[in-house]
């Protein structure tokens, strides 16, 4: 049985490796996000599972803007299942240290001695879930941007005018695909995900498809200008068929695909 600890920035790798653990541990510290289609990639390390099971969609909305989450907000929405103060973090860890048993009855018990109630603040993005279902459920990418600005054009929160300035900015080809394969992921184990996280990321890295992930990584994190030169560069230049040919095996002798060992402990669900 496995707890997460989380006291302080979780994205991308760190959150795959914490947010597939039974017991996910925050802070006032914690900062988690999936901002990948910002250079270019798109949620991996199993973003497909864990967000998808998130209420309504909520999952979609994470992935698609980048939003970060603060951990009363993850606690709210079941991305992690404890909050704990960052002070009493140490005294919590040497609690578990001493536990030698699996059994999830003591685990929890041992961690609810350090829980406190984390209220989420009124302004949250959570707090506005109605309108989030209402627009990210719509069945293409465009559909959801074109949900967001009639929204906006009601008097638009704050929240809404940072969605869509992040999904106007990111690449248009990484949003298409992660919004495929998180309504992909809702019907599928975590092992199945891993390996379609695990085979998109492949065809990115082999940079066959498309340049965009060296693109996003030049002009958000080597020379910083900001601008990157996405292939296609709007939405409606994407294609299904371009979208379909991540989600294809690569085409390569010398790949190796993602073999995962059998294991029962997978988490079943968030």
């Amino acid at each position: 049985m496995k707890v997460s600890l989380i006291n302080g920035i979780v994205m991308g790798g760190g959150a795959g490796l914490s947010m597939n653990t039974s017991f996910r541990v925050v802070t006032e510290k914690t900062i988690f996000g999936m901002p990948e289609a910002s250079i270019g990639l798109c949620p991996d390390v199993g973003a497909s599972y864990f967000l998808s099971r998130l209420p309504g969609y909520f999952g979609e909305y994470l992935g698609l803007t980048g939003r970060r989450l603060n951990g009363a907000e993850m606690v709210a929405c079941g991305l992690a299942t404890h909050f704990v103060p960052s002070k009493k973090l140490r005294l919590l860890e040497n609690a578990l240290q001493s536990v030698t048993t699996s059994d999830t009855t003591i685990i929890v018990a041992v961690i609810d001695k350090f829980t406190e109630i984390a209220l989420v603040n009124e302004d949250s993005p959570f707090s506005r879930l109605h309108t989030i279902n209402k627009c990210f459920s719509k069945g293409t990418v465009e559909e959801i941007v074109q949900c967001l600005e009639n929204e906006a054009e009601n008097g638009a929160e704050k929240w809404i005018a940072d969605a869509l300035s992040y999904m106007r900015s990111a690449c248009p080809t990484s949003l298409k695909i992660f919004l495929r394969s998180v309504r992909e992921g809702r019907a599928q184990n975590i092992g199945q995900c891993l390996y379609r996280d695990y085979n998109i990321s492949c065809h990115f890295l082999r940079r066959t498809l498309s340049n965009d992930f060296y693109e996003g990584s030049r002009a958000k994190l080597f020379d910083k200008d900001n601008k990157p030169m996405w292939d296609p560069p709007k939405l409606e230049l994407v294609s299904k068929e371009m979208v379909g040919q991540y989600f294809r095996d690569v085409d390569d002798d010398n790949w190796e695909r993602l073999q995962l060992p059998n294991r029962s402990n997978f988490p079943s669900k968030l």
